[in-house]
């Protein structure tokens, strides 16, 4: 209200200045003795103005007040009383200049017609300028409230006008009323009505185009800001956008195109971090190389050929665990028993594929290629044994194998499963049952093993060989050359089954074929004192 008040006495000063000095108005002994009553009548009439202008803000700003009290969102006739204060208020404004321009020259005209005439146009010209300035000035101060009244209700566009109107406005008031009123001047000079000598005249044309040039100047400003400070609120946050910045969002304020575009961005922004949670929460459920493959290529079923090295780790005792904790506490050991295979896996290149109870399957090799799968895993089941003793003090078997497998999606059209499907896998599932009861905790296929760099070749060290359950031919057993060993000092596949992994041994002997082969393959059958 302070600054459409100070816009309304520059107004005013403008009005005095070029009524008193710069216009070539007749200065007769009528026109000074009746001065000090025109000065007095037009002080008051301003008084007046100005107490009607206090008046009508009280009144269209109850809307306002009303809404801040009650709290929430506005209604939508508050909100439209918010957005168009600045337009009703100017309007008011200009209406009370027009009133005074034809009260001035209704009191006037009669004794000092020139007078009356020329002081009603520049009154009626400052009247228009008033309205831009207040109008300007009044939108811009309101933006706090306006975005407050757009961001908690449903956004309503055209509650101002257009860039384009704003554009012609400022031409308007900048260009235009001016022009007339340098067109009106030369106009009176030429038909006698302005009785000036040159001097005089030319003096007053410098002055309005000073006054011209200032007037433009500030207008221009205003306008210029209203285009240019939501155009700078969007670079910076696209720019916030960009540097990964979450919840990024632009105050809406304007009514017209532009709080349109601040909407749009706003909305732009919510639908990317929707994306974005969505493609974190589907990485975290199936990789976050799976899930980029996805959107880059599409989730149609069907897979490739992959030589991949695959890695099983199943929890030892789950069974008794489960029965002898809360839910709650079995719940908290597993995700720490999940957390450093993740991270062990992760840490080695490799892929979660999946979690089954308490067991967990990686590849390695797939979706991404590896230049030497098998090293990787390798190391990483050596490390993750010792990372489980040492961080969780939980026990588990690990397995490991490599072959070829295919890689790819499996399932329907409406569900489907990224997965590794081959030989390899079941070899991998077979050697953790055995790990499970076997000091060192972690077995691998030996050709695993040979297909390795020589400097992890020599971390291992070869077992015997046995036949798996659901494979026909022996596979050879290797396991970490510094792991402890069965306390009769025995290779893989033979006693040392301690007592947290005795629930275990039924299945590690399930692991195991029972079906010798064919007659033309290995025959091998574990002695009666072996468990594998």
């Amino acid at each position: 209200m302070a600054s459409m008040a100070g816009a309304n006495v520059f107004a005013g000063v403008i009005a005095a200045v070029l009524l008193l000095w710069v216009l070539p108005i007749p200065r007769d002994a009528q026109v000074s003795d009746r001065g000090d009553v025109i000065f007095l009548t037009a002080l008051t009439y301003l008084v007046a103005g100005a107490v009607i202008s206090v008046g009508t803000a009280i009144v269209l700003l109850s809307p306002l007040t009303r809404w801040r009290r009650r709290g929430g969102p506005p209604t939508t006739a508050e909100q439209s009383a918010v957005m168009l204060l600045p337009l009703r208020q100017s309007l008011v404004h200009t209406a009370v200049w027009l009133i005074g321009s034809l009260a001035f020259i209704a009191y006037n005209y009669s004794d000092t017609p020139n007078l009356a005439i020329t002081g009603g146009i520049v009154l009626a010209l400052v009247s228009v300028g008033t309205f831009g300035a207040s109008y300007m000035l009044g939108e811009r101060i309101l933006r706090p409230v306006a975005a407050r009244a757009l961001s908690d209700a449903e956004y309503a566009p055209q509650y101002a006008p257009p860039i384009s109107m704003r554009l012609l406005l400022t031409w308007g008031l900048g260009t235009l009323v001016p022009t007339i009123g340098l067109l009106t001047l030369a106009i009176g000079q030429i038909t006698g009505w302005v009785d000036a000598t040159s001097t005089t005249f030319a003096a007053a044309v410098i002055a309005m185009c000073v006054l011209t040039g200032l007037t433009s100047l500030v207008l221009t400003l205003l306008t210029s800001s209203h285009l240019s400070d939501p155009v700078r609120q969007l670079r910076a946050a696209l720019l916030d956008v960009r540097n990964d910045v979450r919840d990024t969002r632009v105050n809406v304020y304007d009514g017209s195109e532009l709080g349109m575009l601040q909407v749009g961005f706003n909305r732009m922004v919510t639908a990317v971090d929707e994306r974005r949670r969505l493609r974190t929460l589907f990485g975290k459920h199936v990789g976050d190389d799976v899930a980029r493959l996805a959107l880059e290529n599409g989730t149609e079923l069907g897979g490739e050929t992959r030589f991949v090295a695959v890695l099983f780790v199943d929890m030892i005792a789950s069974t008794r665990m489960a029965a002898a904790r809360p839910p709650t506490e079995v719940v908290d050991l597993l995700n720490r028993f999940f957390e450093v295979i993740v991270e062990v896996v992760h840490r080695h290149g490799g892929f979660i594929n999946k979690f089954i109870g308490d067991e967990v399957f990686a590849v390695f090799g797939a979706p991404l290629e590896m230049p030497d799968p098998c090293t990787a895993t390798l190391r990483a089941a050596r490390r993750m044994h010792t990372e489980l003793v040492r961080r969780t003090g939980i026990d588990a078997g690990i397995g490991v194998s490599s072959g070829v497998c295919v890689a790819g999606n499996v399932g329907a059209a409406e569900r489907l499963e990224y997965t590794v499907i081959g030989d390899a896998v079941n070899e991998a599932a077979r050697l953790t049952e055995l790990a499970k009861i076997h000091p060192s905790r972690v077995f691998a296929a030996q050709h695993t093993v040979t297909a390795a760099c020589a400097e992890e070749r020599a971390q291992w060290t070869a077992g015997r060989s046995l036949v798996l359950r659901g494979r026909r031919m022996p596979t050879g057993i290797a396991y970490p050359a510094d792991a402890p060993t069965a306390a009769d000092g025995s290779e893989p596949g033979a006693g040392g089954v301690d007592g947290d992994a005795a629930g275990d041994e039924a299945e590690a002997h399930s692991a195991v074929a029972d079906d010798p082969g064919p007659a033309t393959e290995p025959r091998y059958r574990p002695r009666p004192d072996e468990t594998a």
